[in-house]
């Protein structure tokens, strides 16, 4: 396996003696690691990192269902969190959302109407994030802009960065109303050219290829509120 030492700005929060913990990751095929054959996506990469003989040995399942949207997140929430419990720990002690990309869309034309009318998902995130907190502490990754040159998706699906923005941002604030860390990748991509986001799109448009999974995990990583769980400073790939 390929060694990757971290960034000089990644584990900005110095790792530190820790319990096991048990995490669970839900959305659609950003959590499940669609379009990256070759290392699974970034929860996968997660997953294993907290396995290698040097970590504390934190546990992390993945429930990503591809294309998923937020309410069906919300119907299979708390019977996946009850049915993720092991040894010690009864129910998970993490969960991690990411999970809106799919409400956004439009269907059969770029004027169509969005899969999830926009105060429709405003009502369905809140009650997902208030399902969740009531479980566990909660982590929110945001969505990564598709490359709108290859739309439409499955020819009948129409992503783009207007509705993309909408929907995240309404996800960002319903997140900063509960106190839930959000980590904005829809805006950190777009403040690269549209040359960089395409290298890290698959053919399709719409997920990340395997460097794309590479810099999410590492915007991961590097994240403050997730690097606190950390318990080493070098990981395997």
């Amino acid at each position: 396996m390929q060694t990757l030492k971290p960034s000089s700005s990644m584990l900005s929060v110095a790792p530190k003696l820790c319990q096991p913990l048990k995490a669970v990751a839900l959305g659609d095929s950003l959590v499940y690691g669609y379009g990256d054959p070759e290392k699974g996506g970034w929860v996968e990469q997660l997953r294993r990192w907290w396995m290698l003989p040097d970590s504390v040995g934190h546990v992390l399942y993945n429930l990503g269902v591809r294309g998923d949207r937020t309410q069906q997140i919300s119907q299979r929430l708390e019977i996946e969190f009850r049915h993720r419990g092991e040894i010690r720990n009864q129910v998970p002690d993490l969960i991690i959302l990411s999970v809106g990309v799919n409400d956004s869309l439009r269907l059969s034309s770029q004027k169509g109407k969005n899969y999830t009318d926009f105060p429709q998902f405003e009502t369905d995130i809140a009650a997902l994030l208030d399902q969740a907190q009531q479980l566990c502490p909660v982590l929110f990754v945001g969505m990564v802009p598709v490359d709108e040159t290859k739309m439409p998706f499955l020819d009948c699906l129409y992503y783009n960065h207007e509705d993309q923005y909408r929907y995240k941002e309404a996800a960002r604030l319903a997140c900063t109303q509960r106190q839930i860390p959000y980590l904005d990748i829809f805006d950190q991509w777009m403040q690269h050219s549209p040359s960089w986001r395409n290298q890290r799109i698959t053919a399709d448009g719409l997920h990340p290829n395997t460097l794309g999974y590479q810099d999410l995990l590492e915007a991961v990583l590097n994240w403050p509120e997730l690097s606190k769980y950390h318990c080493q400073l070098d990981y395997q790939l």
